[in-house]
């Protein structure tokens, strides 16, 4: 297998690995647990298997003081947005909602162009538009009906959020930290949050033990989405560069109405193919012309030798 071959691989497993969202989190809601401690289990998972990374590639898990408000605060923006997605699942089908989250890269460059002054050229423009007519598509159904308000506000709440996310973690003093050492911090610090809040809710709902299979959704929130997602990632970004890498980031909206449909009998309608395609299409063209590619894959920096190495630095 060659090295492009390989990378769009590992991209396309990148990508449909987080889209499996609601294969695993869907069964624990069906069985009476809350967004907040789905949340809490999928975190405290996942920080294990990101410290080992951490370790292997040799990185101190030291931070400075000043270093310690940032991180928190992004940690507890990611983890809003983490929570506003999965509380969205409640009131809409996953896949429709997971299509609607894929509009974060047009988001970040709206925050770049508004904020940081970039220039914001017709071609996005014109895919802000048409993204609008595929979510207008997906709100309202072909019998009339429309999206719930409060799960459509939910999911644009978690693609802000992550957008904000992405765009800070490129502005602040974070930018010259390792990627991989900042998700630990920003899983640790959101972590935290699903802890208070299931504490104040009324207690941290906890599968029984002899219900294997939650437990194995819990762990595989952790893993897949997570911990797999973000290796094939840096890998693919290696072999094939960040941009391809990023537009094969389509595959996770793809990837969660395929699951929605097949496995939880959700509805595939033409209206609903024809949002999907035009939100997909007009997300592609914007990463294809580069301007935010930084902003969405800074996660190169995870292994910075591999990259010099590569590249005869």
């Amino acid at each position: 297998m060659n090295t492009k071959v390989k990378g769009y691989l590992l991209g396309a497993i990148a990508a449909s690995t987080y889209g499996m969202n609601p294969l695993f989190a869907l069964p624990l809601y069906a069985e009476g647990m809350d967004a907040d401690s789905v949340l809490f289990f999928r975190y405290l998972f996942a920080i294990p298997v990101l410290a080992l990374m951490l370790r292997l590639r040799g990185r101190r898990f030291g931070i400075t003081r000043a270093e310690v408000m940032p991180l928190s605060a992004f940690g507890l923006l990611c983890s809003f947005s983490s929570l506003f997605l999965f509380q969205s699942y409640n009131y809409m089908d996953a896949g429709i909602a997971s299509t609607l989250l894929f509009v974060y890269p047009i988001m970040v460059a709206v925050i770049m162009a508004l904020f940081f002054g970039e220039k914001l050229g017709l071609q996005t423009v014109l895919c802000i538009v048409v993204a609008s007519v595929g979510i207008g598509l997906l709100y309202r159904g072909e019998d009339g009906a429309t999206l719930s308000l409060a799960g459509t506000l939910l999911v644009a709440a978690s693609s802000l959020s992550y957008a904000i996310y992405l765009v800070g973690v490129n502005q602040t003093r974070l930018k010259d930290i390792p990627t991989i050492k900042v998700t630990f911090y920003v899983l640790l610090f959101g972590w935290g949050l699903f802890a208070v809040r299931a504490l104040l809710g009324g207690g941290l709902q906890v599968p029984p033990m002899d219900k294997w299979y939650l437990w194995a959704n819990l762990f595989a929130l952790g893993l897949l989405p997570t911990a797999v997602s973000l290796l094939c990632t840096t890998a693919a970004i290696l072999y094939i560069g960040s941009t391809p890498t990023a537009i094969l980031g389509a595959l996770e909206p793809v990837t969660a109405v395929f699951i929605g449909v097949v496995v939880f009998g959700e509805s595939l309608t033409m209206r609903v193919v024809m949002g999907l395609l035009l939100i997909i299409c007009a997300v592609t063209i914007v990463v294809a012309g580069g301007g935010i590619t930084a902003q969405l894959m800074r996660i190169r920096k995870m292994f910075p030798s591999l990259l010099r190495n590569k590249h005869g630095g």
